[in-house]
């Protein structure tokens, strides 16, 4: 395809080439697009932002954001199995965080700035 195949050419160059090429990334648009349909609810939007700033056992989350443990243990497992959190055991405890990877990184930022709110010190 030509750099004016746009049905409207606006003056832009070589914009057409430039977002056809990021615009192929199907499926990087489809893994962001289901990170973010994961965190559409606010539980788990909670979960996550607590988890940025701590590692905790279920009983502790649960009591935190005023939940049941079976329904913050069904949260965790849908967080865990996209990579948005981790976890590890001691003893018969099982305590989860959030890993130190970029997405996390700019999702926890991105929840921050948007809700005006900050970490707690």
């Amino acid at each position: 395809m030509s750099d004016n195949s746009l049905p409207h050419n606006h003056g832009e160059k070589n914009i057409e080439t430039q977002l056809r090429k990021m615009l192929a990334k199907k499926q990087d648009f489809n893994s962001l697009a289901d990170t973010f349909k994961l965190l559409d609810d606010s539980s788990r939007l909670r979960i996550f932002w607590t988890l940025c700033h701590c590692e905790e056992c279920v009983l502790n989350i649960a009591s935190l954001l005023e939940m049941t443990s079976p329904a913050v243990s069904h949260h965790l497992k849908l967080l865990k199995s996209a990579g948005l959190i981790v976890s590890r055991r001691d003893g018969k405890e099982v305590y989860y965080k959030v890993p130190d990877t970029e997405l996390c990184r700019l999702l926890h930022k991105s929840v921050e700035k948007l809700m005006s709110i900050s970490c707690p010190e």
